[in-house]
């Protein structure tokens, strides 16, 4: 099969599109006849093999994983022998390691049933971004219908999910964002916009009930001024940054973490969004029901992935960017 294959780190030079073997369904697999992918942070981060101590995971001198991609949606081809949820023909989304192929394997735990109303470009956008946004309103702030959220990096992949879950769950919403994306960011329902250029929302009033960090560029201390005496601080180790490093976005979260026991009444969390096929169910329920849309900036065909990655990386892509097969 045709797939977007890494031996090496480094920019997206390194990414070639080739043939590999075509995986093999374990028992609790299905394998997907890939018909659009996502492309997310977290593929930039192991191209480079970002930050440097990942490595110790993810492999010290090449990538385990060769192939990119996270985020898929397509067409059941063939179920492992305990699979009973899915069959051959379903469409479906979720997220694997190995998306950037024409076929891609992928626990029937973390897949689920395509929105119906969503094209497959469409569903791609959402599996990892929907569920981090989810996960960090839900889950960990607990927004409540008429708290005031602020969004920090609106009009990213995940911010753009989170504005709209925030909206469905009763909030007032702020997003913060560029001057070039108030406009978009409006349009997906937030209450009030921010353009970081002009504004510092950790010195202005309101002050808010929480606070979706996606960005990562502001101090602890500052975010948490723009929080109320008992707000939540939702930290999500921040988007593309250029360079490598050592610790990278870590090296916040793990701030995050040792300061939080002095935060007093204030909550100082650290999101970790893990897939799971609840929480796609629940997008799809938000997605269907007409509260959340996926927002697409650009499709790219399989064999210009690289490119894909490329603009994520270098124009700060606004939304979503999507690869077809």
């Amino acid at each position: 099969m045709k797939a977007i294959v890494q031996d090496r780190y480094g920019s997206p030079d390194v990414l070639r599109f080739g043939e590999v073997d075509k995986p093999v369904v374990g028992d609790h697999e299905v394998l997907v006849r890939v018909r659009a992918a996502a492309v997310n942070a977290r593929d930039w981060h192991l191209m480079r093999g970002d930050p440097y101590v990942a490595r110790l995971v993810l492999g010290l001198t090449r990538p385990k994983e060769r192939i990119r991609g996270t985020d898929f949606a397509g067409v059941v081809e063939t179920v492992g022998r305990d699979v009973t949820r899915l069959r051959p023909g379903d469409e479906v989304f979720g997220e694997a390691d190995g998306a950037f192929a024409e076929y891609v394997c992928a626990s029937q735990d973390v897949v689920g049933a395509k929105p119906s109303n969503l094209t497959f470009e469409q569903a791609a956008a959402v599996p990892l971004a929907g569920n981090t946004a989810l996960m960090g309103l839900r889950d960990l702030g607990r927004v409540r219908p008429g708290q005031r959220v602020l969004v920090n990096g609106a009009s990213g992949g995940v911010g753009t999910f989170a504005v709209q879950i925030a909206k469905a769950f009763g909030a007032e919403v702020t997003g913060v964002c560029s001057t070039k994306n108030a406009d978009l960011v409006r349009s997906l329902g937030a209450d009030h916009v921010i353009d970081y250029t002009r504004e510092d929302f950790t010195r202005n009033e309101p002050r808010y009930d929480v606070v979706f960090d996606l960005v990562g560029n502001r101090s602890l201390a500052e975010c948490r001024r723009a929080l109320t005496p008992s707000g939540t601080l939702v930290l999500s180790g921040g988007g593309v940054s250029e360079g490598g490093s050592l610790f990278g976005p870590m090296g916040l979260i793990i701030k995050g973490q040792a300061l939080s026991r002095f935060a007093g009444r204030q909550r100082l969390l650290v999101l970790t969004a893990e897939p799971k096929r609840e929480n796609l169910a629940a997008l799809t329920e938000l997605v269907e029901r007409g509260d959340v849309s996926p927002v697409v900036d650009r499709t790219y065909p399989l064999g210009e992935a690289a490119e894909a990655i490329r603009y994520l990386e270098v124009e700060h892509a606004r939304a979503k960017v999507v690869v077809t097969v």
